[in-house]
């Protein structure tokens, strides 16, 4: 079987990402808007020991979202000091590469002025896609304009991502060297990442709960996903 040259496997990367999210808006639309969340403040520390870089989901308030909040207190219930907290700057509408772009920006520069912090990468919906993306694609493209430098993915200790839809998104899942750091979830019946199509529009009301933030957070895949990456911080 022919190979793509790197160049053009990664913008279609972008691509493939960009078709799949124009989609999913439109299933997404007004859905995945929860109660307004508060922002939780960075540690005090100017070099946390860890760090969580998050992308809220669609619609959600800006902040790290629902997800984002729940992930910090579970974080913080297992690790020795509190984690630094950063809220990934992007409209969170349907603008995956400008998600994209600010994680990129926040992990170089976290890298440069703190190289000693672990990093935690994720997102929720939306968000997860713009992680992906950010982590994933070595170049640039429809809106994505910063591509990681080499080395960066020494500083990422672990990747969380929930209801990702990218990963329906055939041979563009997470970048390889990522893979034994990511934990990648998804409710049973969540139609977004599942790969389950409903039947009908009574069979998407039964299930569209199992994406929602409720649907995780009662699920106890945060608790499990919190496990992970503090497993690989400490």
């Amino acid at each position: 079987m022919r190979t793509l040259p790197a160049k053009r496997r990664a913008r279609k990367f972008v691509a493939s990402v960009a078709s799949v999210a124009a989609i999913a808006a439109g299933l997404l639309a007004g859905t995945t808007t929860g109660p307004a969340a508060q922002q939780p403040t960075a540690s005090a520390e100017p070099c946390a020991p860890v760090e969580l870089i998050f992308a809220r989901g669609r619609n959600e308030q800006p902040g790290v979202g629902r997800i984002g909040n729940a992930l910090v207190g579970a974080l913080n219930a297992r690790l020795p000091q509190p984690v630094g907290v950063y809220a990934v700057n992007y409209p969170a509408n349907t603008e995956i590469a400008a998600g994209a772009n600010d994680i990129s920006n926040r992990i170089q520069y976290m890298a440069g002025a703190c190289p000693d912090t672990r990093l935690i990468v994720g997102g929720y919906s939306l968000g997860s896609v713009a992680a992906a993306l950010a982590l994933s694609a070595n170049q640039t493209g429809l809106g994505f304009n910063r591509p990681l430098p080499p080395g960066m993915d020494s500083h990422i200790a672990a990747v969380v991502l929930v209801g990702n839809f990218s990963k329906q998104v055939p041979g563009h899942q997470i970048a390889g060297q990522y893979l034994d750091r990511t934990i990648d979830i998804c409710n049973a019946e969540d139609p977004v990442c599942s790969g389950g199509l409903p039947n009908d529009l009574n069979d998407l009301q039964r299930v569209w709960g199992d994406h929602l933030q409720d649907g995780y957070i009662s699920s106890g895949l945060i608790e499990q996903a919190a496990d992970f990456a503090a497993a690989r911080v400490r």
